[in-house]
């Protein structure tokens, strides 16, 4: 399991006119299953991720080709988290 921040960067200006294209890769990482849980960082600081089922290579793969990171609109960090103990509502993440 990851967690993936998104934090603005220099060129958070073109958030804008990139917000479409950013949507649409969100989109595709839940149509695939990669991504569970997607929010803010607040306050107005980015996004973040919580991404499951992947590798840490397919997600930085997958990471590389959101339109924020490719135009520097934010950089991201990728958490690794390997899960000891989850409340029963979550023990998907810990398979």
């Amino acid at each position: 399991m990851f967690i993936v921040t998104l934090k603005f960067s220099e060129n958070k200006d073109k958030a804008g006119q990139l917000m479409d294209a950013h949507k649409a890769w969100i989109k595709r990482g839940f149509d695939e299953g990669i991504f569970v849980l997607i929010g803010s960082l607040q306050p107005n600081l980015g996004g973040g991720i919580l991404a499951y089922g992947t590798s840490l290579s397919d997600l930085e793969n997958r990471i590389k080709e959101d339109p924020f990171v490719a135009e520097k609109v934010v950089t991201a960090e990728i958490l690794e988290i390997s899960p000891a103990k989850t409340d029963e509502r979550l023990e998907f993440l810990a398979a």
